[in-house]
């Protein structure tokens, strides 16, 4: 029990303790007072068991002991008892100075309390005034909603009756005829800005009406007379405006261009008339069909006949064909020849007339060529005829499109009943009909009709190749009326061009070379002809290719080739049948390499022959001063090959002699063969080509046989000191080397 009272002492003075630290912690006197009860609660707690006393000591000096001014205090060694007196005695102090402070702070207090009873009156008043704040608030609540729901209603009815605000006013626009709008109709001219504004406003006010009647609408009836009276007036003004315009398109030396481009700018007629007379806009467009179909067909007429007068005199014959000689008898009423038959092979400069900037350039003016005296191919004047009918004819489809409002089958229809006739010009008579059904009165030259007489097949290649350039051209200008008469122009040349060609082949096939005279080894006429008139057709149709073409000239490079070998055949020995075949080649070759691709089938075709018919002559023209030498050097070597060498032992002779023969000869022999082949080409670069193909031949050959020379058998061969040495010979041989 003692120990127990010395620890519910010691507690006790630890609770004092932490008591008296709270106290110093609050401020003021209130501060003071709560930390004094806190003692007096722990002795008043019901205490039962001794038990429940201990348990409870020792949570109270467990945290304690773990308080940093008690773990001072105990390892100083501080008698407890002492201090708790101490803490007791400071205790009183500390309450006796705060009873002070209430008793000198009372005045402040009682002040204090009436401040707080003003407080929680006003207070209190507030409550009041804010509890009638809030029912008014409640009330104001219900009224706004009130005013919501009226706000929605009203908003609904105000958009109703703007709806029908704008619909009527719509209506009343529509029907409503301003007085500037009758004042323009009726008296402005056409050609006033005012006139045209006005008039889009009454086509606007005409249709609005007659929506309107449709829809039942009876104001409509108000302004129905006096809407009629002004289209009627416009109506007659439009057609007499019109109609005058196109009337001037018939005056003599008129350019119908400048006012057909000035009446562009009152399209809107034709609109319009379409819009509210279509009787009279069918009036206007069958005038119009009328008078400029009429002055195409004039104006084209008689361009096309002064422009044939201007046309060479001299035109090819069915007799000027390659195959044909040149001195082939005609009969007595035979027009004579043309004075060069070559120019109808040779593309020369005709060519021109398919560059971009000759196909577009300005067309010819006949009567200034005539002034001049100047003479044109008919590929030259086809040009100058199909490009007028270009241009005029895609102004013209376009003119159609915007000015009449036609497009796709409506476009293609009027325009061939505005162009029709003219088009027809050109074409055969079954042909005619495909574009027009009026009765058209055929020139005495078409299209047709110059072909039938023509043999001149690079004039109809140039023009077939203008057709196709001509397409693209409508093509980008995005004119496609005209697609159907390039399809029949062209159906008309290729056939021709066909049977030209085919013409050119049978002739070339049924020459006779027997009948052509007396020949030489120079390039004959013949192979001239088709080496100009090959690469002219292919140089042509690299731009554009076409494979039939192609064909065609494959059949005819055939034929000349057959040619070639039939007419060389005719020489005695075969050295001029090789220079005959290698003149001919190299110019056949020489010819199409200017124009044509260096990878063309013709080109290549003519190269192999060339290289294989000059080795044969090289070896013709070593035949007869090394002959020997050649013969045994292919004997020995193939005697090595098959391991006979030994047999080579009983030819020291034979190669003795070819040894001295050799080198007494090979100067002049040399010298010889470089003046003959000199002699028997035409082209000195071919002659000196075979000359160096030559002299690399004979070195080669010696080469070999003095490889020959040093097997075993032969290499003791007193001979073999005279023989020349290789470089030697080289150099020698190089002082015969020609330079061209």
């Amino acid at each position: 029990m003692a120990a127990a009272a010395t620890m519910a002492a010691a507690a006790r003075e630890l609770v004092l303790r932490a008591g008296a630290s709270d106290m110093e912690e609050e401020e003021g006197p209130l501060g003071a007072g709560s930390g004094l009860q806190e003692p007096l609660q722990l002795g008043e707690l019901d205490i039962t068991s001794d038990e429940f006393i201990l348990d409870e000591v020792d949570v109270h000096i467990q945290a304690n002991l773990e308080d940093e001014l008690v773990k001072e205090a105990l390892k100083t060694g501080v008698d407890l008892r002492h201090y708790s007196k101490q803490v007791e005695l400071e205790l009183q102090q500390i309450e006796q100075k705060s009873i002070r402070d209430y008793i000198q702070e009372s005045e402040n207090i009682a002040s204090l309390h009436n401040q707080i009873t003003a407080c929680d009156a006003v207070l209190e008043r507030m409550e009041q005034m804010l509890g009638a704040f809030q029912s008014d608030l409640s009330s104001i609540s219900c009224e706004i909603r009130t005013l919501q729901e009226q706000s929605g209603a009203m908003n609904i009815r105000l958009r109703n009756r703007q709806a029908v605000r704008g619909k009527l006013g719509e209506l009343v626009d529509g029907l409503v005829v301003p007085s500037a709008l009758v004042t323009a109709i009726l008296e402005a001219p056409v050609t006033e800005p005012r006139f045209l504004e006005q008039l889009q406003e009454l086509d606007a006010k005409a249709a609005a009406v007659r929506e309107q009647e449709a829809r039942g609408t009876a104001a409509c009836a108000d302004v129905r007379g006096v809407l009629d009276r002004l289209r009627v007036k416009a109506v007659t003004k439009i057609r007499e405006f019109i109609l005058q315009k196109i009337y001037s398109f018939r005056k003599p030396m008129t350019n119908y261009q400048i006012p057909q481009t000035a009446l562009l700018k009152y399209r809107f007629f034709y609109q319009f008339l379409l819009g509210n007379e279509r009787a009279t806009a069918k009036e206007v467009r069958d005038e119009y069909v009328e008078t400029l179909s009429k002055i195409y067909l004039s104006y084209y007429r008689s361009y096309v006949g002064r422009l044939m007068k201007v046309q060479y005199e001299e035109v090819a014959e069915k007799d000027d064909l390659m195959g044909v000689e040149d001195t082939a008898k005609k009969g007595f009423f035979s027009k004579p020849s043309l004075r060069s038959r070559n120019t109808i092979f040779t593309l020369g400069t005709r060519g021109a007339v398919i560059s971009p900037a000759e196909l577009e350039a300005p067309i010819l003016v006949p009567h200034t060529a005539q002034r001049g005296e100047q003479r044109y191919p008919f590929e030259a004047l086809f040009r100058s005829q199909h490009y007028a009918l270009l241009d005029n004819s895609c102004r013209e489809y376009l003119f159609i499109c915007e000015f009449f409002v036609v497009s796709g089958p409506a476009a293609h229809d009027l325009f061939h009943a505005v162009m029709g006739r003219t088009l027809s010009m050109t074409l055969p008579l079954e042909q005619q009909l495909t574009f027009s059904c009026l009765p058209v009165a055929v020139p005495q030259k078409h299209l047709e009709s110059y072909l039938a007489d023509c043999y001149d097949a690079i004039a109809v290649f140039l023009c077939i190749h203008i057709v196709l350039r001509f397409r693209n051209i409508a093509a980008k200008r995005d004119v496609p009326a005209l697609d159907r008469y390039w399809e029949q122009v062209l159906a008309l040349l290729w056939p021709r061009f066909e049977l030209i060609l085919e013409m050119n082949v049978q002739s070339v096939r049924s020459t006779d070379p027997q009948r052509l005279g007396g020949l030489d080894t120079r390039p004959h006429y013949i192979t001239r002809r088709y080496a100009e008139f090959s690469s002219a057709l292919v140089s042509i149709n690299q731009t554009i290719p076409n494979e039939r073409t192609l064909q065609l000239l494959g059949q005819l490079q055939v034929e000349v080739e057959n040619f070639v070998l039939r007419v060389a055949a005719e020489f005695s020995s075969r050295k001029e049948q090789l220079v005959f075949l290698i003149n001919n080649y190299d110019m056949m070759l020489g010819v199409l390499m200017e124009r044509a691709a260096d990878d063309s089938k013709e080109v290549e075709s003519f190269q192999q022959l060339l290289n294989a018919r000059t080795q044969e002559f090289i070896e013709e023209l070593l035949s007869p001063p090394f002959g020997g030498l050649v013969a045994f050097v292919k004997e020995a070597e193939a005697l090595i090959e098959r391991g006979q060498a030994e047999r080579l032992r009983g030819e020291e002779a034979r190669v003795t002699q070819l040894i001295r023969g050799f080198g007494s000869s090979w100067k002049a022999s040399v010298e010889s063969l470089s003046q003959d082949v000199m002699r028997s080409f035409t082209n000195f670069r071919n002659g000196t080509s075979i000359i160096q193909g030559a002299l690399t031949q004979l070195i080669q050959l010696y080469h070999r046989f003095h490889r020959v020379l040093s097997q075993p058998q032969l290499r003791a061969l007193p001979a073999r000191a005279e023989l020349i040495n290789i470089h030697h010979l080289m150099v020698e041989l190089k002082k015969h080397k020609p330079n061209f």
